[in-house]
């Protein structure tokens, strides 16, 4: 029976491209694990968008002297095509920004602020007398009291993860000018919640399907004990407060923007001429909810948004949290404000999509960080998808193509070792769609790509280019096997390798879409006609690797 699952991705701030970092943090491993479970044929919804109302789009408005609509706008187009060049399947990506999210916003507010989980209080607010205005919390930055770093912001110290408010920085500076703040009183809307932490603690320990790092984070923010927190701000940009009389608040960004999720599965469902088709992904219990975001923003999805779902009542909390760690840059702290980053409409100038998508998922920092080089990136795509899954794909195609009369050849008694590879591939298909599954990305991609090995390895002990002439039969059903597990292949590299994988099953004489033929082992008939080949990845020049390294940190 097909099961239902949200795929519900982080929602990127509109105030700069994207970069590698954000892609295998969040928006890859998402991609694959929609792609492979609609395979499946279950039933998927992948969701996000762009934030448009975080303090970092305000921020870069002011630099560039443009509205905040402008510079949001402006990048949430890069977004799109970013997706489309990447492969980054969404069913709807959209934007904070819309009339349908302030709405379910402000539904969820109201509901809240009713059931007694919001309330309003006096909080201490940082003004700063040069700017002469409130600074929203991304406008200050200090040391951090618990890690002492010296670059943590008012909202959150992303060395050591942990949320805070303006007034607990040691040394505070307005980012814009460099001024000591003053601290006034100010009347907000708080979250409460500290109503929720033993129904939170209770859940959270039940949670055996979490990845490590995001179980042991959230018992640690658990144990300290959870504090209520101010979830508006003296702000003109964003949700307004749905009360008169707070005019010149707004609904702040951090509890803003995880009701995106629901407001863009309404709002995926209206568009489908179905106002009622997101109650199952958020109401049926068998439904599955996967939250696809970076490790600094696990107490978001693990303790705040599932309050406010428990607060407001009868919809899913999350199953579960894959949050990635980080990624550095040829072995340093990715950092933009600097350039010491690989942004992605600059990658997708000039290279594939596929050799990206491949390094990052044999490299994905699942249980730890790992670091993206050029002279990996180079390696990778000319040592393991040109020389050993695209030379395999490209000499069976080629010798079918030529010595076949362009089609696939019948296949005669299989031995031992022919069956054992038949079987292998078969094997491989069902782990690598278990690991996936799992959210274990590395793992399934090093699953077939040792299929890939073990198939030239096959046809290295076969050698039909030699026994063609004395026996065409033996070479045949050797070659039968082979395209049988390239088109194993072709399946379990789809989530990973979607562009190349879709040519390779054009080449293969299959119709339509691999998605339409399923997670399933699609052997070849004999005689099926193969569409003319053509290699499935290009070889990449080692110049490459000093050019892009020269590039980064460049203004």
């Amino acid at each position: 029976m097909a099961e239902k699952i949200l795929v519900a991705v982080a929602w990127p701030y509109a105030n700069g491209p994207l970069h590698l970092g954000h892609i295998a943090g969040a928006y890859l491993p998402a991609d694959i694990f929609a792609r492979y479970h609609r395979l499946k044929g279950n039933e998927v919804l992948m969701v996000s968008g762009s934030d448009q109302h975080g303090t970092p789009i305000t921020i870069k408005a002011e630099q560039e002297g443009k509205t905040p609509a402008e510079i949001a706008g402006r990048y949430h187009r890069d977004f799109l095509e970013s997706w489309q060049g990447l492969g980054i399947s969404f069913d709807l990506f959209t934007t904070t920004g819309t009339a349908n999210h302030a709405q379910v916003t402000q539904d969820i507010f109201l509901t809240l602020l009713k059931k007694g989980y919001i309330y309003k209080g006096s909080m201490s607010q940082p003004y700063c007398p040069q700017c002469k205005r409130f600074l929203p919390d991304r406008y200050i930055e200090g040391t951090c009291p618990f890690c002492h770093s010296t670059g943590a912001r008012g909202d959150q110290c992303d060395d050591c993860g942990k949320p805070m408010n303006p007034a607990e920085l040691v040394s505070p500076r307005c980012r814009l000018c460099g001024t000591a703040p003053q601290f006034q009183d100010s009347e907000h809307f708080f979250l409460k919640l500290s109503a929720f932490q033993d129904k939170l603690a209770a859940w959270a320990g039940e949670q055996g399907q979490w990845r490590p790092n995001v179980y042991a984070l959230t018992q640690r923010y658990l144990k300290e004990g959870l504090k209520d927190r101010a979830i508006t701000r003296d702000i003109g940009w964003g949700v307004a407060v749905p009360l008169e009389g707070y005019e010149g608040k707004r609904i702040y960004v951090w509890f803003e923007a995880v009701i995106g999720y629901l407001s863009a599965t309404k709002e995926w469902a209206k568009s489908r001429g179905d106002g009622e088709g997101w109650r199952p992904f958020w109401q049926d219990k068998d439904t599955k909810s996967y939250y696809f975001i970076g490790k600094d923003n696990i107490p978001f999805h693990t303790i705040i948004w599932p309050a406010m779902l428990m607060g407001y009542g009868g919809l899913n909390l999350p199953y579960d949290v894959p949050a990635n760690e980080f990624l550095t840059i040829e072995g340093k702290k990715l950092s933009t404000s600097r350039n010491w980053a690989v942004w992605l409409p600059d990658y997708l100038s000039r290279y594939d999509p596929d050799p990206l998508r491949y390094l990052l998922s044999i490299n994905m920092p699942d249980t730890g960080d790992t670091d993206f080089s050029w002279r990996e990136f180079f390696r990778r795509n000319n040592d393991e998808l040109v020389a050993t899954y695209g030379n395999l794909v490209n000499r069976v195609l080629t010798f079918v193509y030529r010595n076949f009369e362009g089609g696939v050849p019948q296949s005669g008694k299989l031995d031992d070792q022919s069956q054992k590879l038949l079987d292998k591939a078969e094997e491989t298909l069902k782990n690598v769609g278990e690991l996936i599954s799992q959210c274990h990305f590395k793992q399934g991609a090093m699953a077939a790509m040792a299929l890939a090995q073990e198939a030239n390895r096959y046809l290295d002990d076969k050698s039909p280019w030699k026994i063609i002439k004395e026996d065409k039969e033996t070479a045949a059903t050797s070659l039968y096997v082979a395209l049988g597990v390239i088109s194993a292949l072709k399946t379990a590299l789809y989530p990973f390798l979607p562009f190349s994988s879709q040519k390779l099953h054009r080449m293969m004489g299959f119709g339509g879409t691999i998605e339409s033929d399923g997670w399933k082992l699609m052997l070849p008939t004999g005689g099926q006609k193969l569409g003319e080949p053509e290699p499935l990845f290009t070889k990449l020049d080692e110049n490459l690797v000093d050019e892009e390294t020269a590039r980064l940190g460049q203004a």
